[in-house]
């Protein structure tokens, strides 16, 4: 008699429309666990089933459950799912939460054993400045030399590596004062737990501490959770990471969900090794991939997998989909900036003629500073836009204070302007002294400027804060004389060096202080396109009126980073240029590493659309006042043939510069083929251009077709790896590698940049 095979047990409800690796996830409960999960393949829909299962299955009560995720958003929605499939035991997890609300708690239990308090405060980063502020100057530090917004990104770092005072190496102590980083990483220290406060930094370190000096502390907590649950994995720091392996050794039931491929903020410090070295951490770790997606067509998911192999440390998977069809990748050349702006607002026009939902809609860019253009052609076509994850260009800080300035040269009156700067950067006009210009504008009837001024030779006011208005006065009135013989866009250059404002900036030496700068650089640019001060502060006020309460659809507006967990039906990638995307900054400073960052940028870019994804880039681009050529991202090199659609004779996918000039000696054939919907007459070149709607002013016209009849040249054969050149911008240099009329070039002054040949003549 043949024996029966037993019974297959049943699937769970909460795993039944789940699919088979996802399934897999959910009933592997015990031992280590690595769940893959690429973009769109349903990864919370796995942790959630998998936690409900623990539960339903009674393999721990919901207190014996650490699920831990980076966003209170994410928390909440993990428990709302949980909730559906488990009832009202969700109510018993208190271990479900972000590292720094389940830190907090943890730490309010052992405040003492760390010389705190359980009712320790929590300080925000505004107190945090104003604390360092008083240490650096009880200290005698030259705070404008040694900022405290640059210590503290200093001890944040440190903080979010696992490193106390005492751990500071040679190199991290020079990081600041001169070899003091120790030093006053530890006067910091000391003076929070005098205060008995903490930052959000310490909420981890400090209990990562107590694990490693009171062993019964951690096999307390060792004990009590039966399974530790993670999202997001490949976003944890080191400091995270040290605190969940330490969580884990006793029992190893821990389950760790991402992806590696979408890492990309080790600028706050996470470290994407974590997850490629999770089964060196626990052997015979269950590797589970999710690589079925429920988001994007094929030819999208093709692209992005074939983007993303170009990377060396990354886990194989290769993101694939039962839906069928679907347009290919688009890849756009457009001659310049401006250009780029006008194509994607036609192409959402288009889409929107065509029954397409605006909010459907994304714009995704790598740096802020790219929102200006898109923002100022949009307010000229009519076109609502939000943008998310950030201020509107116009509304930034740093934007805000250079208009205030302006605004104060083009009307002496501008009262609220003059309050905004009057003492930004610092200069010691504090609130009192403001707080009597303003009331001595109000007895004389003076706008507050004026009203300072005399003050300044009364004796109301010390001396210090007299002469520093007198100053201040004396530079307004040096701007309006400047005003009248030199362009807006370099009386705000000169303003700024002026003034203060840019050393300020560049003194903080942090992340958010470089993209404060290039916003600058940004307005810059955008006032290069008037003649006059009093039209550009026209047109900002116009554009500033545009924020209309209204319930209205709107095209998004992002950076790639904000984007990563959305989706869209529709999404544009502009700027695809070596030195903006990938960003030269991240390359110049973190080398092959960064590299690869920025891939998984553009991978996860690629993946948030939908239906339709478009890729730009510009043959042209305005880098601090100048015309620049720009060279394709080696990005679009990289996305295979089969599945993207070129739409432009200047460039290519995976060929760098596929143009055939030779079929036409016109160099602005591209336009009416790049723009189909203006015609294809076969005018004079020149008067073509200018009739699609180019800046016709004669020396921008001039400047443009001298770079385009650059262009039409063919790759020159004089130059050669060895060869001695110049460039007007980068200076002199030597060609250290060539491709066709693509060249690698060591220059003396401005390190190695990559050229075409057309921009270079050779050195005698």
């Amino acid at each position: 008699m043949q024996s029966e095979s037993p019974p297959v047990a049943p699937v769970p409800p909460y795993a039944a429309r789940l699919n088979p690796p996802q399934q897999q996830a959910v009933l592997t409960t015990e031992g280590p666990v690595l769940m893959l999960a690429g973009a769109g393949t349903g990864k919370t829909a796995a942790l959630t089933a998998r936690l409900a299962h623990l539960v339903a299955t009674r393999r721990a009560w919901p207190s014996e459950i650490l699920c831990v995720t980076f966003t209170n958003k994410a928390a909440r929605e993990m428990r709302h799912r949980v909730g559906q499939h488990i009832g009202d035991a969700v109510e018993g997890m208190p271990w479900l939460g972000t590292f720094h609300s389940i830190g907090a708690k943890m730490l309010r239990r052992h405040a003492e054993l760390v010389g705190l308090q359980s009712n320790y405060t929590i300080i925000d980063t505004d107190d945090q400045l104003r604390l360092l502020k008083q240490l650096i100057q009880q200290n005698d530090l030259d705070e404008k030399r040694w900022p405290a917004r640059q210590l503290a990104g200093l001890i944040d770092r440190w903080k979010n590596r696992g490193l106390n005072p005492g751990d500071l190496d040679a190199v991290e102590n020079e990081a600041y004062a001169n070899g003091r980083g120790a030093q006053f990483y530890q006067l910091y220290q000391d003076r929070l737990k005098a205060l008995n406060a903490c930052d959000f930094g310490d909420l981890l370190l400090h209990m990562l501490n107590v694990f490693r000096t009171h062993r019964e502390v951690l096999e307390i907590y060792q004990q009590r959770f039966k399974y530790i649950l993670v999202d997001e994995y490949q976003d944890t720091n080191q400091v995270q990471y040290l605190w969940l392996r330490l969580l884990a050794q006793e029992r190893k039931n821990i389950c760790v969900v991402g992806d590696d491929d979408q890492s990309i903020y080790s600028w706050r410090g996470a470290e994407v090794a974590n997850i490629l070295r999770f089964e060196k951490d626990f052997p015979g770790a269950a590797v589970i991939k999710l690589e079925q997606n429920y988001r994007s067509t094929p030819h999208i998911l093709a692209a992005a997998s074939g983007l993303i192999r170009a990377n060396s440390q990354r886990h194989d998977k290769t993101l694939w989909t039962e839906v069928n069809g679907g347009d290919k990748v688009r890849v756009i050349g457009v001659w310049d900036g401006p250009e780029e702006a006008r194509r994607v607002g036609e192409e959402i026009e288009r889409l929107e003629r065509e029954g397409a939902a605006l909010d459907q809609v994304a714009i995704l860019v790598r740096a802020q500073y790219q929102t200006r253009e898109f923002e100022d052609r949009f307010i000229q076509i009519g076109l609502g836009y939000k943008i998310v994850g950030g201020f509107r260009f116009y509304e930034r800080a740093e934007i805000r204070d250079a208009l205030a300035y302006l605004r104060v040269i083009a009307q002496p009156q501008d009262d609220l302007a003059f309050e905004r700067i009057h003492n930004q950067p610092k200069r010691g006009l504090g609130a009192k002294t403001l707080e009597k210009m303003h009331q001595h504008a109000r007895r004389t009837g003076l706008p507050l400027a004026a009203a300072a001024l005399q003050l300044a030779d009364s004796d109301e006011l010390p001396a210090r804060a007299g002469n520093t208005i007198a100053g201040l006065l004396g530079q307004f009135l040096h701007w309006r004389e400047l005003a009248k013989q030199t362009s807006p866009a370099e009386l705000m250059r000169q303003v700024l060096d002026d003034c203060g404002y840019l050393a300020m900036l560049e003194a903080e030496r942090t992340a958010e202080a470089k993209g404060r700068i290039e916003n600058l650089s940004e307005l810059a640019r955008a006032m290069e396109d008037y003649d006059t001060l009093g039209d550009f502060l026209e047109h900002v006020a116009l554009v500033m009126d545009n924020e209309a309460a209204n319930d209205a659809e709107k095209v998004t507006i992002m950076t790639m980073h904000a984007a990563k967990g959305l989706e869209f039906d529709n999404v544009f990638l502009p700027g695809w240029e070596e030195g903006v995307f990938p960003s030269q900054r991240a390359l110049d400073e973190g080398g092959l590493a960064s590299l690869e960052e920025e891939r998984r940028l553009a991978y996860v870019a690629l993946t948030r659309a939908r239906r339709h994804c478009t890729v730009f880039h510009a043959a042209n681009r305005r880098i601090y006042g100048q015309w620049t050529s720009s060279i394709p991202s080696r990005f679009i090199e990289e996305l295979p043939d089969e599945h993207i659609e070129q739409e432009t004779t200047l460039t290519g996918g995976a060929s760098l510069w596929r143009a055939n000039w030779s079929e036409t000696d016109d160099p602005f054939a591209h336009v009416s083929q790049a723009r189909p919907d203006r015609g294809n007459t076969r005018g004079p070149g020149w008067q073509r251009a200018l009739a699609t709607g180019y800046d016709s002013r004669p020396a921008r016209v001039e400047e443009s077709r001298r770079s385009a009849a650059s262009f039409a040249a063919k790759a020159r054969t004089d130059v050669a790896v060895g060869s001695r050149v110049f460039h007007d911008k980068f200076g002199y240099g030597t060609v250290v590698d060539q491709e066709g009329n693509k060249l690698e070039i060591a220059f003396e002054q401005a390190g190695t940049k990559r050229v075409i040949d057309s921009f270079i003549t050779l050195a005698d």
